[in-house]
């Protein structure tokens, strides 16, 4: 249960990461409350898989999903280009989390 919350918890870290950049400076109200919702629930989410993951790698698979997520959202919004090496970096990012959750 805890790895499934933290996988979420990493989702929305990539709806919150996109939101306050769709906020232009907080300037624009929807995507302000989007971010507010969707980071505290990122954050709470991540402070639960804590209880048993340890803090290094829940905080790591954390960041790397909602890296990678992040990535690919404003990939497919067009405001970011896929290049090969991106793309390797990436899966070689994919390949970090699946491997600690291997090792844990």
């Amino acid at each position: 249960m805890y790895w499934l919350v933290l996988i979420l918890s990493g989702v929305l870290e990539a709806v919150w990461a996109t939101a306050l950049s769709a906020s232009r400076g907080f300037r624009r109200p929807w995507p302000v409350v989007v971010f507010a919702i969707s980071m505290t629930a990122s954050v709470v989410g991540l402070a639960y898989a804590m209880r048993g993951i340890p803090v290094g790698t829940a905080y790591a698979v954390w960041v790397g999903v909602g890296a990678v997520l992040t990535v690919l959202v404003a990939v497919l919004r067009k405001e970011e280009k896929l290049h090969l090496a991106k793309a390797l970096l990436l899966a070689a990012l994919i390949g970090c989390v699946a491997g600690l959750k291997a090792v844990s």
